[in-house]
């Protein structure tokens, strides 16, 4: 057996257990990810995001963002329920939403958010900051 083929459980295993709260049903059943590449070590940590599309894969499986694109919206809620944007665009506020945790069960707080933001390095600080 591959690398690949070992990491595919572990995936499913990370997307089952990810940032689901009491608050919505409770994930059921199994997930297979599989991927076409050997994965980097990494591609784990989205502060380090080179920008490239492959580490995206392996990001957007684990990892669940603030808000994100999906189709028919550049900017879906995700841990935000919602959120507002200054006139200038520089500053946005974030309502967290509510029941949302980490895979151990800790409550994803602002204080979290704010580490993660602040510890982003990748390709796009620049623009992100």
């Amino acid at each position: 057996m591959g690398r690949r083929t070992r990491l595919a459980p572990t995936l499913a295993a990370l997307v089952l257990i990810g940032s689901w709260g009491s608050a919505g049903a409770q994930p059921q059943g199994q997930v297979t990810y599989a991927m076409h590449v050997t994965i980097a070590a990494a591609w784990f940590d989205p502060a380090d995001n080179t920008g490239i599309a492959t580490p995206f894969m392996v990001q957007e499986a684990i990892h669940d963002a603030v808000a994100k694109p999906m189709p028919g919206n550049a900017m879906t809620p995700s841990l935000a329920e919602s959120w507002t944007e200054s006139a200038d665009g520089l500053t946005y506020d974030f309502v967290l939403r509510k029941g949302a945790t980490f895979h151990n069960g800790a409550a994803v707080t602002a204080d979290d958010v704010k580490f993660s933001f602040e510890r982003y390095r990748g390709a796009g600080v620049r623009i992100l900051k």
